[in-house]
């Protein structure tokens, strides 16, 4: 997400901080330059104006030209107003008092409010709420068959109401029955259309008005760019939201959507959709996101995506073998495995920060298929062979290979890369090892 103008800004600021000092002049050509590079993904023309105006006021003052780093002052200031334009703080559902409490999910056919209403509850779950999902689209084709699907894949409780073909009925029958079930929380998945008309609108007036929502979401499709953003507001203007649910993030390499929403309509973003795993559900972080739009990484929340997914009990069984240098590649798969769970190899550099400036990373065909291909090799193998790799031999390398689909040259990769981690981790477990990783201060 946001690479195009990742790169753009980045490129502006390496010259912005090669310089001594800076003129008024070489302040606003930078602008001028930052402007055409927020156009150009997308964003809303006016808050592109009103941007780039409030950057130059507060970048042209005699404390930033005189100081000492006035590049870095800069990039500082059009850090903090990238944080101000979305938001400046995250924006949580507030739930009320009601049990259950009601969530509308609303918006355009395609947005993704299906599979967005089995993310949220997964999050939702994972906070320690009683979470059911119900669908009232009457009129998709095996709308509320897909729900059923997706939340029985999940563990997702679904509450299903067949014969009844009332959108608003069958609000109401879902809120009595998510209260019989003790649930906290109810996702309504609403229908949407191809384009705004009446007849949606006023269907969800009159489910707003029969369960009294504690909060009404606007699914937006990221992909449509500155179109999401119309319709929101329309959407505003008929039922007014509460707030925005983002998705397809991770496809949209502009982002403008995302930086032009809260501004035009001043309502927040909540969370965001980066992937179609069911996992990926983000909350939106204004400061967090501006750090990765300017190419700082998001270090907070690559360490919460680790913690989430590393069980406490493995993580110190994994340290006793690294220490006794028992790693074997059964705990190399373990690994593997939950990299995947992390999200996109691209998405996980792009958090580190400085990996997104590398030189060459732009280019790198990062491909997820390779950690597949890698588990399926060791998948292939016996459970003797992946405790003692040593006694894999040609004949042995020739039937893992077979076995995984692979040839004997990806099955030698795997092999190499991992004695190459067995050797590194090696090096690491020494007290010159750890010396060194705490002078580099590596975040692991």
């Amino acid at each position: 997400m946001f690479e195009s103008l990742t790169e753009k800004l980045d490129g502006i600021f390496k010259k912005l901080r090669g310089r001594g000092r800076l003129s008024e002049e070489t302040v606003n050509e930078a602008l001028r330059e930052i402007r055409m590079a927020l156009l150009e993904a997308d964003v809303n023309f006016r808050v592109v104006k009103d941007f780039i105006e409030d950057v130059r006021v507060r970048a042209v003052g005699k404390e930033v030209l005189d100081s000492i780093t006035p590049g870095q002052q800069v990039v500082k200031i059009v850090y903090d107003r990238l944080v101000e334009l979305m938001g400046g703080t995250m924006s949580y559902i507030r739930f009320g008092n009601r049990i259950p409490a009601p969530l509308m999910l609303v918006g355009l056919q395609g947005s993704g409010k299906t599979t967005t209403a089995i993310k949220l509850a997964l999050h939702l779950t994972k906070q320690q709420k009683r979470v059911a999902v119900t669908s009232v689209d009457v009129y998709r084709p095996a709308a509320r068959e897909q729900l059923r699907q997706l939340g029985q894949a999940s563990g997702v409780s679904v509450i299903d109401l067949p014969g009844e073909n009332d959108p608003v009925k069958m609000s109401e029958k879902a809120v009595s029955e998510a209260r019989r079930r003790g649930c906290e929380v109810l996702i309504l998945d609403t229908a949407g259309r191809l384009h705004i008309d009446m007849e949606m609108m006023e269907e969800l007036k009159k489910i707003k008005e029969a369960i009294h929502p504690a909060e009404i979401l606007f699914v937006a499709d990221a992909m449509t760019g500155q179109e999401a953003v119309n319709v929101a507001l329309r959407f505003d203007e008929l039922l007014v939201i509460d707030g925005v649910i983002m998705t397809k993030l991770d496809g949209d390499a502009r982002g403008g959507a995302a930086l032009s929403l809260r501004a035009v309509m001043g309502k927040p973003i909540k969370f965001i959709g980066v992937g179609e795993k069911t996992e990926a559900l983000e909350v939106f972080h204004p400061e967090r996101m501006a750090s990765r739009i300017l190419g700082m990484g998001d270090i907070v929340t690559l360490v919460e995506k680790a913690q989430a997914q590393v069980d406490e009990k493995k993580a110190q069984e994994l340290e006793r073998k690294l220490k006794r240098q028992e790693f074997t590649l059964e705990d190399y798969r373990e690994q593997l495995s939950q990299i995947r769970k992390m999200g996109s190899l691209r998405e996980i550099l792009g958090m580190i920060p400085g990996m997104g400036k590398l030189k060459g990373l732009g280019d790198l065909d990062i491909d997820d298929r390779e950690l597949v291909k890698v588990t399926a090799i060791i998948d292939s193998m016996t459970r003797k062979e992946r405790l003692n790799y040593h006694i894999i031999d040609g004949e042995r390398r020739k039937r893992i290979a077979k076995g995984s689909g692979t040839t004997v040259q990806d099955v030698n990769r795997v092999l190499k890369s991992y004695e190459e981690l067995r050797k590194m981790m090696k090096r690491l477990s020494t007290k010159e090892g750890k010396k060194a990783l705490k002078r580099h201060k590596f975040p692991f």
